[in-house]
């Protein structure tokens, strides 16, 4: 109890039973999180999570296999096409760190504001803004939350607004400044699939407390996101990006969906997961964005052309 009490004082922070719990960042940028009886039934608990002071590279994801080149040649383009990208998935998938590559390709001129409840991004560009949420103080006062930095980080004239991660009513906030202005923006947030990653936006803008009808939401996610990638923590520990999916439009009151690129699971061999991403052969129909911004893919990244 009184290591966990010297390493939560120097940072302006309390844990006693009125407080039984503490979320903070170190100096080092270490996310510790303390917890005690009677919260706890197994006495105090830490937890320090320290992160590589190297982000993990482009190059180092493909060799993983967490992802193909042409998978990753392709989300480059539509990164520097400034196309919205969601990055979805469940608890330790690697959607942070899928999200630090993604975010490696925003060209260096570009000013980003990036959003998080605990620092983790590492952005290497000249022009980068980090705004990190704050919990309230003993006494129920001074919470700044993600949805008031988003709000704020409107007024900070970005090209980009990056989100660490939507929960919950900034989800309403995100779409707004994507459909407003701010292309190019990303974030992260839990969910099973892709279909289930528009369910659960669609959920979060309700918490917002807006009276909206469900077709006016589902008209705000459309126009505000282009794309979804999903990333799964398969069997074996490894993750792997199982989806690159299009939000292609409305058909009546149901959104639309296109699958670029799929993980197919073959096998499961020697505690090993087999299987490899290939593209379904559809191009998305915001080629047209691309091409504008003078990208040109190969028919071949779509697996077009290719025989099988």
């Amino acid at each position: 109890m009184r290591i966990i009490e010297r390493i939560v004082a120097p940072l302006g922070r309390r844990i006693d039973e009125s407080s039984p719990y503490v979320d903070a960042r170190l100096p080092d940028g270490s996310r510790v999180n303390a917890i005690i009886p009677p919260i706890s039934l197994v006495g105090p608990v830490l937890t320090i999570r320290k992160f590589s002071k190297t982000p993990i590279s482009v190059d180092q994801l493909v060799q993983f296999g967490s992802i193909t080149p042409e998978a990753l040649t392709f989300l480059d383009a539509c990164v520097k096409a400034r196309l919205n990208i969601v990055i979805s998935g469940g608890t330790g998938s690697g959607k942070t760190t899928l999200l630090n590559v993604l975010s490696s390709f925003i060209p260096t001129d570009e000013r980003i504001v990036t959003i998080e409840n605990a620092a983790e991004l590492q952005l290497r560009q000249d022009h980068v803004v980090t705004l990190e949420s704050r919990p309230a103080n003993i006494e129920g006062k001074g919470e700044i939350t993600i949805r008031d930095l988003v709000v704020n980080a409107l007024r900070m004239r970005p090209d980009r607004i990056i989100v660490g991660e939507i929960r919950d009513a900034a989800a309403l906030d995100m779409l707004q400044a994507m459909n407003t202005g701010h292309d190019g923006s990303m974030t992260t947030l839990h969910s099973n699939s892709p279909r289930d990653t528009l369910a659960r936006l669609e959920t979060m803008t309700l918490m917002a407390g807006m009276d909206m009808p469900m077709r006016a939401i589902r008209e705000q996610v459309t126009s505000a996101i282009q794309l979804i990638v999903h990333q799964e923590r398969m069997r074996d520990g490894t993750r792997k990006v199982t989806y690159i999916t299009e939000v292609a439009g409305m058909e009546g009151d149901v959104i639309t969906m296109t699958d670029l690129f799929i993980f197919e699971q073959v096998g499961f061999e020697n505690n090993k997961v087999v299987g490899r991403m290939r593209a379904t052969g559809l191009r998305p129909k915001f080629m047209a964005k691309i091409e504008a911004a003078g990208i040109h893919l190969p028919q071949s990244v779509f697996g077009i052309g290719i025989k099988r």
